[in-house]
């Protein structure tokens, strides 16, 4: 089915030959058959080449074309190319370094759930980096990534509390709940 064009059959025997599910690994392959998924639009197949060039697995290390794929699959909303353009424009891995960039990429991930860059979009509010210093908005992004398990926001949200006033904190913690309770869309 993979040879004939189906793209679902294309992405999973890359991701049998990325992981070695029944086959070799062989991560040269795997970028073949992603390839093959990718460009026919297929946004997680976008996201797997993105991440084999982001690391060079199976072919050189190229950010650019890392960068590339990552967009195209980033545009359809998915959510780890999201965060992997964020990361780029934070650590200037292919693009210049620009941290309001940065921030766009890790507040649509984060929107979405993505535990990690909501952590992310938590450590430049902290720091004040593409966005201006907001103790209220670190709070509330590495509130909603502890709920999700990340134990270093958990950290964090803590540390930052310190620095709220009483009545900093409790509307930080009614605007975390209600980004929370909002699936990550009411989170001003």
């Amino acid at each position: 089915m993979a040879e004939q064009g189906d793209v679902d059959a294309q992405l999973f025997l890359g991701i049998m030959y990325d992981n070695g599910n029944g086959v070799p690994v062989n991560k040269a392959e795997a970028v073949k058959w992603y390839r093959l998924a990718a460009e026919q639009g297929y946004a997680n197949a976008q996201y797997n080449l993105g991440f084999m060039y982001d690391n060079g697995y199976g072919v050189p290390e190229n950010y650019a074309e890392a960068f590339k794929w990552y967009r195209l699959a980033a545009e359809q909303g998915y959510d780890r190319a999201q965060y992997n353009l964020g990361v780029m424009y934070d650590n200037g891995n292919g693009v210049p370094v620009n941290k309001a960039e940065a921030v766009k990429w890790y507040r649509l991930a984060a929107e979405q759930g993505y535990a990690n860059a909501q952590y992310n979009l938590g450590f430049m509010y902290d720091n004040g980096y593409g966005v201006p210093q907001n103790n209220i908005r670190a709070y509330v992004w590495w509130s909603v990534a502890a709920a999700q398990g990340f134990e270093l926001a958990k950290s964090n949200r803590d540390i930052v509390s310190e620095r709220l006033s009483p009545a900093g904190l409790e509307q930080a913690q009614e605007i975390a709940t209600k980004c929370f309770e909002s699936g990550f869309q009411d989170c001003d």
